[in-house]
C-alpha cells in the first residue's frame, strides 16, 4: 500500500477516446498516468519500470513472461479497463500482483449493439446505406425477415444477456435461454424459458452469445453444434471471440447451414482490432474468407463503445486504483483461486 503521493500508472494500448474519459476524471483521484499507445505484453513490459500500476485492456498480453517482468519492476497492480479477463494468465500473477477489473460499465451499451448487429444484418441495413449513395433505389437482394414470431436462444443470461432477451421479447419473439446459473425468478416475470444447450440451437432462429470464456466453453460454437441448428439460423457474438470455432463457421456459412453471422469479437482479434489496417493485405486467412461473405457482419469490438460506457469504465479503474493503493480494498478482484473454487476465504478484496 501506498502513501498519499500520486499513483503512478502506466496507461497500455491508449486511444484517443481513451484519454477523453479518463483525463476528463483524473483529476479526481490521487493518480498520475502515462499513456502507452502500444499494447502491454513482453516486449512492452519493461515499459513499466518506476510505476505502480498498469491499466490494461482486452487485447493486452499479460502471459507468464510479461507477469515475471510486471513482478521485477514492483507492479503491484494490474487495472484492467474491461470486464473479461481472458487475457490474463491468472496463475502466473498469483500471490504477486493483484488483478482487477471493471465488472459491468453498461451492459445495455452491449445488449444494444448485439441488436443492432441482428437488425442490420437481417434487414441488409448497411448494403442498402451504400446503394442509396451511389443513387441505386434498387430492393433486388435486400429481403430480410420479421423478428416477430420467430424464436432466440440466448446463451448466458448474465446482466447482458438478460437486456438483450428482453429486448428481443420486445420484438415479439419467443426466447429460450441457457446458463448454468439460471435466473428463474427474471425468465419467469419475463415469459422467457430455461432449456438445455442441445434444445437450444436445435429450436432458435437467432443464437446470441453472452458468456464469458472458460476452458469449458471455448468453441462452443463448432462442428457439432451447427449441425444441430436449424437451416438459415443467425448466429450472433458480442462476447468472447473463442466462443466461435471461426473455421466451422465458415463451412456452415459455404453450406448455407448457417443464414448470416454478426460478429463484435474475433479469435484472433488482437493482430487486428482496434487498429487501422486499410492500406495493407489481411494476413489472417480465416478473417479475411469471413469478410468475403455476403451474409456475415463484422464490428470491431465496439459494442461497448456508447459515452455512458466509456464513463463508467473509467470512473471505476479510477477507483479501484485509489482503494487499493490507499486503503487496501479490492472490491473488483479477480483472485485466481477463487476462479478454480479453490479459494479458502471465497471471497473478493486481497485474497492473497
Amino acid at each position: 500500500m501506498k502513501d498519499k503521493r500520486l499513483i503512478r500508472v502506466a496507461f497500455f494500448d491508449t486511444k484517443p477516446y481513451d484519454e477523453e474519459y479518463f483525463e476528463a476524471h483524473r483529476a479526481e483521484y490521487p493518480i498520475d498516468i502515462k499513456y502507452f499507445p502500444m499494447k502491454l505484453g513482453p516486449d512492452t513490459a519493461a515499459l513499466t519500470a518506476g510505476y505502480d500500476a498498469v491499466c490494461a485492456f482486452v487485447n493486452d498480453e499479460i502471459d507468464k513472461t510479461t507477469a515475471e517482468i510486471l513482478t521485477k519492476e514492483g507492479i503491484e497492480l494490474i487495472a484492467l479497463r474491461c470486464a473479461g479477463y481472458n487475457n490474463v494468465d491468472l496463475q502466473a500473477v498469483w500471490g504477486k500482483i493483484h488483478v482487477v477489473r471493471v465488472p459491468a460499465y453498461s451492459p445495455h451499451a452491449v445488449a444494444e449493439h448485439t441488436v443492432a448487429l441482428l437488425l442490420t444484418l437481417n434487414r441488409k441495413i448497411h448494403k442498402a446505406y451504400i446503394r442509396t449513395r451511389e443513387g441505386n433505389f434498387s430492393l433486388t437482394g435486400l429481403v430480410g425477415f420479421d423478428l416477430y414470431g420467430k424464436t432466440a436462444g440466448i446463451v448466458g443470461t448474465g446482466q447482458i444477456g438478460r437486456i438483450t432477451a428482453e429486448i428481443l421479447r420486445g420484438f415479439g419473439m419467443e426466447v429460450l435461454a441457457t446458463d448454468p446459473y439460471p435466473q428463474e425468478a427474471w425468465a419467469q416475470e419475463r415469459g422467457i424459458r430455461y432449456v438445455g444447450r442441445d434444445e437450444l440451437f436445435e429450436r432458435a432462429d437467432v443464437i446470441s452469445l453472452h458468456c464469458p470464456l472458460t476452458p469449458e466453453n471455448r468453441h462452443l460454437i463448432n462442428a457439432e453444434a451447427i449441425r444441430r441448428m436449424k437451416r438459415g439460423v443467425i448466429i450472433l457474438n458480442t462476447g468472447r471471440g473463442a466462443l466461435i470455432d471461426s473455421r466451422a463457421l465458415i463451412e456452415g456459412l459455404k453450406t448455407n447451414t448457417i443464414g448470416g453471422a454478426a460478429l463484435d469479437v474475433y479469435e484472433e482479434e488482437d493482430k487486428y482490432f482496434f487498429e487501422d489496417h486499410s492500406d495493407r493485405v489481411i494476413q489472417d486467412d480465416v478473417l479475411a474468407r469471413l469478410l468475403t461473405f455476403p451474409n456475415v457482419l463484422i464490428t470491431g469490438h465496439q459494442a461497448f463503445l456508447t459515452r455512458e460506457a466509456l464513463e463508467a469504465i473509467a470512473r471505476t479503474t479510477l477507483s479501484n486504483i485509489q482503494l487499493y493503493f490507499e486503503k487496501g480494498e479490492l472490491p473488483n478482484e479477480i483472485c485466481y483461486q477463487c476462479t478454480k473454487n479453490a479459494c479458502p476465504r471465497k471471497e473478493r478484496g486481497r485474497c492473497f
